[in-house]
């Protein structure tokens, strides 16, 4: 069991310290190699805490280190209660949380109830055992349409691309929202629960201070799984479209609140969700009281680099978790999406941009994720077409690229590559040659770098009272700009994304994502001010 006396004094406190914590979202694959096999690892992580303490985060969020066979880079599940080997060991699991309390940094996993991957024991289990048995109900097994079968047994599509169905040998066909190779799970079985629970207690008891639940607006299948409706394009995991039946069914809840109720016999652990819905009161649903402690919001990265985009998506963002009394939780990036500087524009105007709106996220109330290599200003990577493995490559015949590109490994020092990520000259991902400017050796002493504007920003926010207060009190600003104030604490954001420079709102200067003009607010500009 947990013990707090397991834990610095500091990460001891038990208290609800996600409310306004700032976490790092580790890509394990890409963030540092221990052992020189071109592949991040557990020690690779362990060995750069230090670096993360002098960044400022409070916490880590690692993306899937258990055993699989990698057909989605570890999102396909052999074994959700063990190390893959490539990653380490449970050894240096248990390593890399203790050494990383020690810097006061917590720590939070990955975890992925949808499905497992497809040499599970369960679901070789379930192609052993036929249809009709037991084996099989833990999994979504349903005979084919048409006189012989041989139709899938609805139209739904895969995220990744073609059907969500695949026929076995002996007939039937086994439902899969993702690859082939990650079969859904049936949680209306009481084994697939209570081998969740089990799971959640295994890692709570090894010291995880909490979980990221991937896709966790999925899992409840509707009754009789209907056809959906196709449109032009298939709607995929990051669609808004209602007439997708496939996520956010209500039987998710009761999950959730199976979920809570372990994780309230663990004080001082959290859980936030993977949660792709637009409407308010639906997103409300998932952090209740009983329910997740929070939920992913991905307004900031649907939202354009615009003023009144960005202006609506934290009206919204807001809104949504005011039904509830939760924090919002706020991010740019991370491993499913085009990272910020490129989505910006890419180039010096997409670095200056994404400056700019770091501002603005450091400044909202409630929980931040940042995604490894933001702080370094990482563009997406345009990889060959030879160097790319994400599923969604093959799946959709060659016409999506897919997500490798904001998966490259991270640049930590030299001037070529692997620049100090491991000692492999080939990496999972190839970098690129013109990186040298953007390691974290180069950045460190350089006041003007992306890194040092995310560690002033971080330390502010930190230490400054002007971060107080969850509320926000908007400004009247120019077309293409705005303002507006942290109540209770007095801290000031502007914003200007229109092309012209603007008078500042009153104030003194705290922090400029950029060159000042005198009392002018620049283009592509945010400030804080006091």
């Amino acid at each position: 069991m947990r013990r707090s006396s397991d834990l610095t004094p500091e990460i001891a406190e038990e208290s609800a310290w996600w409310r306004d914590a700032v976490f790092y979202q580790v890509y394990v694959r890409s963030f540092a190699d221990s052992n020189g096999d071109g592949v991040g690892d557990l020690d690779g992580i362990r060995s750069r805490l230090g670096y993360l303490e002098l960044l400022g985060v409070d916490a880590l969020w690692l993306t899937p280190f258990y055993r699989s066979p990698m057909a989605d880079h570890g999102y396909d599940v052999a074994d959700p209660r063990d190390v893959d080997p490539i990653f380490g060991d449970l050894a240096a699991f248990d390593r890399l949380v203790a050494d990383a309390h020690e810097h006061n940094i917590r720590v939070t996993v990955d975890l992925v109830p949808n499905h497992s991957s497809d040499l599970h024991e369960w679901f070789q289990e379930a192609l052993q055992a036929g249809p009709g048995s037991m084996e099989r109900a833990r999994y979504i097994f349903r005979e084919g349409r048409g006189f012989d079968g041989s139709q899938p047994p609805n139209n739904w599509t895969s995220v990744f691309g073609g059907p969500a169905w695949t026929r076995v040998p002996d007939g039937q066909w086994y439902l899969h929202l993702f690859a082939p190779e990650q079969p859904d799970l049936n949680w209306e079985h009481p084994e697939v629960r209570a081998d969740l629970e089990r799971t959640l207690r295994f890692w709570l008891d090894r010291g995880v201070d909490g979980f990221r639940i991937d896709v966790a607006h999925g899992m409840a299948k509707p009754e009789g799984l209907p056809d959906m409706e196709i449109r032009v394009q298939a709607p995929g995991v990051l669609s808004d479209d209602v007439h997708d039946p496939r996520f956010d069914n209500d039987g998710v809840h009761e999950i959730h609140r199976m979920i809570r109720k372990v994780m309230d016999g663990y004080p001082g652990t959290m859980a936030v969700g993977e949660i792709w819905v637009k409407d308010d009161e639906r997103f409300a649903a998932y952090v209740r009281p009983d329910e997740l402690h929070l939920g992913f919001n991905f307004r900031l990265v649907e939202a354009g680099f615009d003023a009144d985009a960005v202006r609506t998506a934290i009206e919204h963002s807001l809104a949504a978790v005011a039904l509830s009394g939760t924090p919002a939780t706020w991010t740019l990036s991370n491993h499913d999406v085009v990272r910020h500087v490129t989505r910006y524009g890419g180039g010096a105007l997409g670095e200056q941009r994404a400056r700019a709106m770091t501002l603005v996220e450091l400044a909202l109330p409630g929980v931040i994720y940042l995604y490894n290599g933001e702080e370094l200003g990482l563009p997406n990577v345009e990889l060959p077409d030879w160097a790319l493995q994400d599923p969604t490559w093959e799946r959709s015949g060659h016409t999506e690229r897919g997500r490798d590109g904001c998966r490259v490994p991270i640049p930590w020092e030299g001037t070529s590559p692997p620049f100090g990520f491991s000692t492999a000259v080939n990496t999972w991902l190839p970098q690129p040659n013109e990186w040298d400017h953007l390691t974290a050796e180069a950045q460190l002493e350089d006041p003007g770098s992306m890194l040092s504007l995310y560690r002033e920003a971080l330390e502010h926010r930190k230490s400054n009272a002007g971060f107080a207060g969850e509320e926000l009190e908007w400004y009247g600003a120019p077309a293409g700009c705005f303002a507006f104030r942290r109540k209770g604490g007095g801290l000031i954001c502007a914003l200007n994304t229109s092309g012209a420079s603007v008078p500042l709102p009153p104030g003194q200067v705290l922090l400029s994502s950029g060159p000042m003009d005198g009392d002018q607010l620049p283009p592509d500009t945010a400030v804080w001010l006091v």
